[in-house]
This record gives structure tokens, C-alpha cells and sequence, in this order.
């Protein structure tokens, strides 16, 4: 229940005041899924599903997520991941509020992407992690505590609009938290906030 209210929120916030283009088109995708990572190398999952360090170093732009094998970087450019990853679960499509072209959302199992158009791409908006079935590099997932996510990342987010952002590179890793829980995780770019 509470991954349809979080797709419905996603969707309504991405569609609030725009054209009314769109388009929904269902399909299949495989389910095995890890976490991500920060500025530097982008971690795996070991066999005991923990984050662990890769074998070769690629630097990034902010905080980034790992799927199967596949980097997602905020405002990076979707179409290789899109191919890597494969046909989502379901993929949406809308006209921009704020730029010229659509906004597409790819939703796999344990996260969505979301885009923009930007010139002749679709770049990466935001990642939304649905489920403890994916995490972060630092091992963080929905679910965890607030004791645990400062443990990760320490205790200096900022605090906006109920979430603790941690800010890096012209991007922010949100975490709402209902109690001392984690509910929701969102990788999230800054083009907007201007």
C-alpha cells in the first residue's frame, strides 16, 4: 500500500499543472537489485547483501545509486541506463512543467527513475527507493533507524520540508523519517530549486 501511495504522490507532484500528454506503457523486468554510493567509487553487494567496495574506480558527480551493476547519477544522461537495466515494470510519460519536451518515469522493482528533457537527452531528475529491497552504498534502506542513517552519513543534514537532506555536488540524498524510522529514500537533483 505504501509503495501505490508513494508512486501517486510521485506522479502527482511530476504532473502538478502540466499539459495533458501522457502515456503509460507496462512491461516485465528482473528483480535482483542493489544498493548505490557517494562521490568516488560506486559500491556492490556482497553475497550477505551488504555494500562493499568495487574492484575498479570511477569518480561521480554527488551521490550515486548501483543496480545491477548499472550507475545512476543525478542529471546524468538516462538513455544508457534505461538500455542497460532493461524493460521497467511499468514506464510513464507527461509533458514538463518546466522544460520543453516530457518527463518519463521508469519504475523497476525497489526504485524509480525519474527524467527531464534537457536539449537532446532525458537526464536522471530523481532515483525513489520503494522498498527495503534496495539500499545505499553506506547500507542504509527503508526501514532503518534514524540512529543507523546518522551512523552512515552523520548528523549534519539539513532539515526541508520534513526530510534530512545531505547535500553534495549540485544534488541532495532525501530521508523522510515517520517516528525513527526511514519511509522513504530519494536521490534527487537540484535543477529545480532555483
Amino acid at each position: 500500500m505504501k509503495k501505490i501511495m508513494a508512486m501517486m504522490i510521485t506522479a502527482a507532484l511530476l504532473l502538478a499543472g502540466c499539459g495533458d500528454s501522457e502515456k503509460v506503457i507496462d512491461g516485465n523486468v528482473e528483480n535482483a537489485v542493489t544498493g548505490g554510493s557517494q562521490t568516488g567509487s560506486p559500491a556492490e553487494t556482497g553475497e550477505n547483501g551488504q555494500a562493499q567496495e568495487p574492484q575498479t574506480e570511477t569518480e561521480h558527480k554527488g551521490y550515486v545509486f548501483v543496480v545491477r551493476d548499472v550507475t545512476l547519477e543525478v542529471d546524468g544522461d538516462a538513455a544508457p541506463v534505461v538500455e542497460a537495466l532493461g524493460e521497467p515494470a511499468s514506464y510513464f510519460e507527461a509533458a514538463s512543467c518546466a522544460f520543453e519536451g516530457l518527463d518519463k518515469i521508469y519504475t523497476y522493482n525497489g526504485f524509480e527513475i525519474d527524467t527531464y528533457p534537457m536539449q537532446d537527452k532525458d537526464l536522471i531528475s530523481s532515483i525513489v527507493l520503494k522498498d527495503d529491497s534496495v539500499m545505499t552504498a553506506e547500507g542504509i534502506c527503508i526501514g532503518d533507524s534514524l540512529e543507523k542513517l546518522q551512523q552512515a552519513y552523520g548528523s549534519e543534514a539539513a532539515e526541508e520540508g520534513g526530510m534530512l537532506v545531505y547535500g553534495r555536488d549540485g544534488m541532495k540524498l532525501c530521508f523522510i523519517l515517520q517516528g525513527e524510522n526511514i519511509i522513504s529514500i530519494e536521490y534527487r537533483s537540484t535543477v529545480l530549486d532555483e
